[in-house]
C-alpha cells in the first residue's frame, strides 16, 4: 500500500503507469484503496483516448517524471485555450 500512498500525492498530473496487462502514458485522476482511475492519452493526438479502472494490486510500476512526460505535458499546455 506504500505505492498507493505515494501515488495519492500525483494525482491530476501525468504519468506513466504500468499494470498487469499494459501500460501507457495518461493522467491520474483518483487514487483509492481499491482502485485507481487513469485517463489515457494518445502520445501521437495528445487526446484522451480512454478511462482505466486499475485494481490497485495489479500496479507494477509508475514514472513521475522524465523527458517524455515533460513533452506530453508541454504538448497537452499548447493546446489548451
Amino acid at each position: 500500500m506504500k505505492l498507493l500512498k505515494k501515488l495519492k500525492e500525483y494525482e491530476n498530473q501525468y504519468i506513466f503507469l504500468r499494470w498487469a496487462t499494459g501500460g501507457d502514458y495518461g493522467k491520474l485522476i483518483y487514487v483509492g484503496d481499491n482502485f485507481v482511475e487513469f485517463n489515457i492519452i494518445d502520445v501521437d493526438t495528445m487526446s484522451y483516448r480512454e478511462t482505466m479502472l486499475i485494481s490497485a494490486p495489479l500496479i507494477l510500476e509508475a514514472a513521475i517524471g522524465g523527458a517524455d512526460i515533460a513533452r506530453i505535458v508541454a504538448e497537452v499546455s499548447s493546446r489548451l485555450n
